[in-house]
């Protein structure tokens, strides 16, 4: 470092922007279009330093005036010693909690303090293999600024590109230590391996469905089993077309195929241990759980951090803003949301066409002789599978269904996507010529659009990406300043 130091703000930005950039594409394959920025300072008495090339942190100034301007118990903290620590250790910086930052940092010998921000994506099943992520981030920093520049390889942002796997292998890795403490048996990554492997698998034709449970082995004895295989028996479990045969015997039941980590041991009644890991398949895509909690998705042989449900806010904040109440929006946003799903869970195609004028319009389809209440579980059922038939279901303010298979018309506007299909354009067209109207699309392979007034409101887009490139980290002083004038 003292070689290069005419060079070390070149060397320190070349750092910073290759683990920036890195971090944000593995997010966006990870969570989708993801943005990611970070606040740093070298040492106890330099600046501290912002990072954020596409404004991910606007609009936290004030907090970040507070915390790292008018207040200085950040900077009070001893550093750790360079000499004795410089490369092994990171002392960790949990999460801020900002609104919708997902925040994690550290300090080091080379690094006195650093935290990473990306964005909370609402549909995100749990925050933890993100934090991780950011966690080695931080780490990976730490490393490249104390190798210095000449033994600098540039291999961090790669490196955190491909992060996925290790990020939920990190996360429960955590919850194991919590739960059973060091002296865990089951080997993580061969358990990830084994799940991504065979939700790729086949039989018959068929993708897989059922729960594989992964116990710790000294639980095995606490299982209740159906059935227990003989040890010289057992399958292996990266036998993967074996175990999907033997899933087959799960399907469709609240039984899980067991495994210690190792070898498929049996078959339980579905009662779990103190501490399990568990793989349920839905066909092409599935979820991972610690115990009772979702941790991630998996589809087409990588984990995903989304939970395949539409979180349907912009429907949410249109209701809060409209003339409904507070709790006959949220009784309204319930009975969408239920619909909306319900196609989701059966990959079908729908059209929901939420009218809050207080005389519903007119739409072309097919009438009722008198709306059906949908607060009642019967006609909420009947309207979900009413969703399915070619056109949309019409819903007002009242919370009842007025109509089904409405043509929706309308002349052509600026803004059509002709990649989409004809109940996306239509819906662009009806919601640009009638107000106080919400229309949400339900694609079978694509996310809910959510259309007002001739806008897909959640395709919105407030950022730019940007191309990989040397960012040029300012002071905070300065970022917050550039603000207020």
């Amino acid at each position: 470092m003292k070689e290069c130091s005419q060079s070390v703000n070149r060397f320190v930005s070349q750092c910073v922007s290759d683990t920036l950039n890195g971090l944000r594409d593995g997010l966006s394959h990870f969570s989708g279009p993801s943005r990611a920025a970070v606040i740093f300072c070298l040492a106890p008495e330099s600046p501290i330093y912002i990072c954020d090339p596409q404004h991910l942190l606007r609009g936290h100034e004030t907090k970040f005036r507070s915390l790292y301007l008018e207040a200085d118990h950040w900077r009070l903290k001893a550093p750790l010693d360079p000499g004795k620590s410089r490369f092994a250790h990171i002392q960790l910086e949990k999460n801020l909690q900002l609104a919708g930052l997902i925040s994690f940092g550290g300090r080091s010998g080379s690094v006195f303090y650093q935290m990473w921000f990306t964005e909370h994506h609402p549909d995100i099943c749990s925050v933890g293999p993100t934090e991780r992520w950011l966690e080695h981030t931080a780490l990976r920093l730490s490393h490249d600024i104390a190798n210095g520049c000449d033994l600098y390889t540039g291999i961090s942002g790669t490196f955190l590109r491909e992060y996925a796997t290790h990020a939920i292998r990190d996360q429960v890795v955590d919850e194991m230590n919590l739960y059973l403490g060091w002296d865990a048996h089951i080997r993580v990554y061969p358990v990830l391996d084994a799940i991504l492997g065979i939700s790729k698998t086949r039989e018959e034709g068929a993708w897989p469905r059922g729960e594989l449970l992964f116990v710790e082995p000294r639980f095995l004895p606490q299982m209740a089993f159906l059935a227990r295989f003989r040890k010289s028996e057992q399958p292996r479990l990266d036998n993967l077309k074996h175990v999907r045969k033997l899933l087959l015997s799960v399907e469709q039941s609240d039984h899980k195929l067991v495994s210690d980590g190792k070898a498929i041991i049996g078959i339980s009644d579905g009662k779990l241990p103190k501490f399990s890991i568990r793989a349920s398949f839905f066909g092409r895509h599935g979820f991972l759980k610690v115990n009772q909690d979702t941790l991630c998705s998996f589809e087409d042989g990588s984990f995903k951090s989304t939970t395949r449900q539409a979180k349907l806010i912009q429907v949410e904040e249109a209701l809060l803003e409209s003339d409904l109440s507070p709790s006959e929006g949220n009784l309204l946003f319930r009975i969408i949301a239920e619909i909306v799903h319900n196609a989701e869970e059966k990959k079908f195609g729908c059209t929901l066409i939420i009218d809050l004028n207080s005389e519903p319009v007119s739409i072309s389809g097919q009438a009722l002789e008198a709306p059906l209440d949908l607060s009642k579980e019967n006609s909420l059922e009947l309207t979900k599978s009413l969703s399915k038939v070619d056109g949309a279901v019409h819903i007002g303010a009242d919370r009842h269904l007025h109509g089904f298979a409405c043509l929706l018309d309308g002349r052509a506007i600026s803004g059509e996507d002709r990649a989409r299909g004809a109940r996306f354009n239509s819906a662009l067209r009806f919601s640009a010529e009638h107000a106080n109207i919400i229309v949400v699309v339900v694609s079978s392979d694509r996310p809910v659009s959510v259309i007002q007034n001739g806008v897909a409101v959640n395709s919105q887009c407030s950022w730019d990406p940007v191309d990989c490139c040397i960012f040029t980290p300012e002071t905070l002083e300065n970022w917050i300043a550039a603000s207020d004038a």
